[in-house]
């Protein structure tokens, strides 16, 4: 590194200010590039050109919408006739071009099998994961399908750290769940998203009592399904908290690579058939549908490769007429107890299970649910996986090939943005999640826009840092914009303008506060401001 890269940016300064007022990259409140004179730089001006780099799209919904729905009416907008490239399709109804849209739906994903079947489907959780039960698990599809219900408990609402309530709203998500077994249904699925959550946030009380309050909700689950001789599946989508350190005793915060746990009791057997219930040592979540298609007596369609979980005889062979499928969001499993937040937490519910009914451990990351080897998993991936019972390659994947082939640098839509920005003499802004990786994202994205700014000679390229630290180390946030800076510099090519907390842009629940001072920011500059050299500019 020169001597030159190893002097702090002015961003980077004011970053590294930020952490020392107690601010953290997830909430971190927005800097602002301003000139000598103190007027705000790159902002998004009527005319001008945006790519929304980011992936999965759930959280990028609102903010897309600020920026280009003409009847967006939830916080004064300006009229921008913007033209806009999101990396992926976030929604359909969005008035934007998408880079890399959907191959194709999943087909005959549980839910939809079910519903063709005759079956009865009710999908319970907070707001927080509501996204997950649909939208990703009915295989990225916004559908729901006839005999489909959904249940949505509210999250606690004007919480800005969830770590000051990792209860959250597990209580009625379990009040929800035992007035369902009373109803018509002949799946429920539910999911508490409270180890997930609080998990990502560096507060290891908050961790430890998400992961209690979990197991407590657990307890009174099992006990309800015990009474109305219900079958209970239970497992999780990814792990998080059972690998809480890195190995230098840094708390991380993100997913991790470790199995989650197949649990598989069957209150509805007679007593004493259940030890004759026997299921394999160890699967993927993509064996979670067939297996509860098996035990629902509704045959597994063709397109699910998923290998049924059981191993059934004669005595437990007939179909279950309910069952509840419980996903505990984050809920890892790892045999080392250091740093292992889920060993450290009592479970006595869970250990129960675990000790007295059939389990087995399920991959749920890298190749698994359909991420480069060695990736940890996430939300999306694993509910996905869950309802599509096979592997489906992410939109992460797709685009690494894209790049590595260098059709990414042919692709339509980006040529048309760029196309607009020389014609118009506009400015090119980049937008979106910097982050070695993230299921947001990745900073290599971003890099390979810049270069293909510079191959078709855009002048004015502006860049727009979403940071949050999850995963990643602390004050990864500093480190990411700096390596942001260092690219531009070496492409000679790029400026950034703004640096925000993920909190306040990647919002789904219509928290519009929280978008509304991303929008402020971007557009008219409001936030903190960080002086650049007028030279540059």
């Amino acid at each position: 590194m020169s001597k030159k890269s190893q002097v702090q940016s002015a961003f980077v300064q004011a970053i590294r200010e930020a952490y020392g007022q107690g601010q953290e990259d997830e909430a971190l409140e927005p800097l602002v590039a301003v000139d000598e004179q103190g007027r705000p730089l790159g902002r998004v001006q009527k005319g001008d050109v945006v790519i929304f780099y980011d992936l999965r799209g759930e959280r990028e919904i609102e903010l897309t919408q600020a920026l280009t729905d003409e009847e967006f009416h939830y916080f004064p907008v300006e009229s921008l006739d913007l033209s806009m490239v999101t990396m992926i399709e976030y929604a359909s109804r969005l008035k934007v071009k998408v880079a890399f849209p959907p191959e194709g739906p999943v087909n005959n994903t549980l839910t939809e099998v079910l519903s063709r079947a005759g079956k009865r489907v009710l999908k319970i959780s907070e707001s927080e994961k509501a996204i997950h039960l649909g939208y990703f698990m009915n295989g990225k599809q916004e559908v729901i399908f006839p005999g489909e219900k959904r249940k949505i408990i509210p999250s606690p609402q004007g919480i800005a750290n969830y770590a000051k309530v990792p209860q959250m709203s597990a209580a009625q998500v379990t009040e929800a769940i035992i007035e369902s077994l009373e109803e018509d249904h002949d799946l429920v699925i539910a999911n508490y998203a409270n180890v997930d959550v609080v998990g990502h946030i560096e507060d290891e009380q908050a961790v430890l009592e998400a992961v209690e309050v979990v197991d407590k909700e657990l307890g009174r689950v099992v006990k309800a399904c015990q009474d109305k001789h219900i079958t209970l599946v239970v497992t999780a989508d990814h792990g998080t908290v059972e690998e809480w350190y890195y190995p230098d005793g840094t708390i991380d915060t993100g997913h991790t690579r470790n199995p989650v746990p197949f649990v598989l009791a069957d209150f509805s057997l007679s007593s004493g058939s259940e030890n004759e219930l026997k299921v394999r040592s160890q699967g993927e979540l993509i064996d979670v549908a067939p297996t509860i298609l098996s035990l629902l007596g509704v045959d597994t369609p063709q397109e699910m490769t998923g290998q049924d979980l059981l191993e059934i005889g004669e005595l437990i062979s007939s179909s279950r007429s309910k069952i509840l499928l419980l996903i505990l969001d984050g809920w890892g499993l790892r045999e080392e107890k250091w740093g292992n937040m889920i060993a450290r937490a009592r479970t006595p519910n869970f250990e129960s299970l675990w000790a007295n009914y059939p389990h087995s451990l399920l991959a749920a990351s890298g190749e698994a649910v359909g991420m480069p080897p060695g990736t940890v998993g996430n939300s999306e991936s694993g509910h996905l996986h869950l309802g599509a019972g096979r592997r489906i390659l992410l939109d992460r994947v797709r685009i690494d090939k894209a790049i590595q082939q260098g059709t990414f640098f042919q692709n339509e839509a980006f040529l048309w943005a760029l196309d607009k920005a020389q014609k118009r003499g506009r400015a090119l802004h980049l937008l979106g999640i910097v982050s070695h990786y993230s299921s947001h994202g990745t900073i290599d994205h971003l890099f390979a826009l810049l270069r293909l700014a510079r191959q078709h000679n855009v002048s004015q390229v502006y860049i727009h840092c979403l940071i949050g630290r999850r995963g990643e180390k602390p004050e990864s946030g500093a480190i990411y914009v700096h390596k942001v800076e260092e690219m531009a510099r070496s492409l000679g090519i790029g400026q950034v303008v703004t640096v925000i907390g993920r909190f306040w842009a990647l919002d789904r629940e219509e928290n519009w506060d929280r978008v509304e001072k991303t929008y402020r920011a971007l557009v008219y500059g409001e936030g903190t401001p960080v002086k650049q050299d007028n030279r540059r500019q």
